[in-house]
Order: C-alpha cells, then structure tokens, then sequence
C-alpha cells in the first residue's frame, strides 16, 4: 500500500509551478502541481495519455483552437500528443495523472522554461 496527501507541504512560487510527485504505482505516477496566481506553463505535449484534476483555484486551459476554463473539482482527459498549456487564475491545486511511461522529469522541465 502506498499513500500521499495532495495538501501536505504546499508552496507557491511566484516564478513556476511546483512540481512534485505525490506516489507511483504500477499503473501510474500521481503528481501535484502548484501554480500561484498569473503563473503558466507553456504550450507542450506528451506521448502518453493524461488526467488533470483541479483540486484548488482555477485554471484556463488552452488548447490549440479553445481555452477552458476550469474551476475546482474539473477533471479533463488528453490523449498523448495534445498540445496544451494553461494559466493559473487563482492560487490553484492540481493533480496530474501520468502513465507509467511518462516522466515526472518532463514535466519538471516544462515548468523551468
């Protein structure tokens, strides 16, 4: 059994997103990422396939032709090579879900850009 608490130790940056991986299963890595309010992630993509949760704050969403707007307790599904980013419009909470496949480094290295 493995067990991580998504409100444990959060801080806000006023630079990046944090980023940090909450557990690993077999089947997947559950990570949290923090963004402060006006914070970004530049537009990027992944092979494999995703899920975002917000748990806290509210994001826009961008997608290639729409932008979304998403509130506390939205959840979006990406299939791999989806090119997106998003903002930070409130000090928001965010669980990414990502294949075992996936790495927590490559999403790290978005949010240094």
């Amino acid at each position: 059994m493995k067990t991580a608490n998504t409100y444990q130790d959060i801080l806000f940056n006023a630079k990046r997103p944090i980023i940090k991986v909450l557990l690993e299963t077999d089947f997947t890595k559950e990570l949290r990422i923090v963004m402060q309010r006006g914070t970004i992630m530049k537009e990027h993509k992944t092979s494999h396939p995703i899920v975002i949760e917000i748990l806290e704050g509210d994001i826009n969403f961008e997608l290639k032709d729409e932008t979304k707007h998403l509130v506390k307790g939205a959840l979006i599904a990406l299939d791999g090579n989806v090119v997106h980013g998003l903002k930070a419009n409130k000090n928001t909470i965010i669980r990414l879900t990502l294949t075992k496949k996936d790495t927590a480094t490559r999403v790290e290295k978005i949010t240094s850009k």
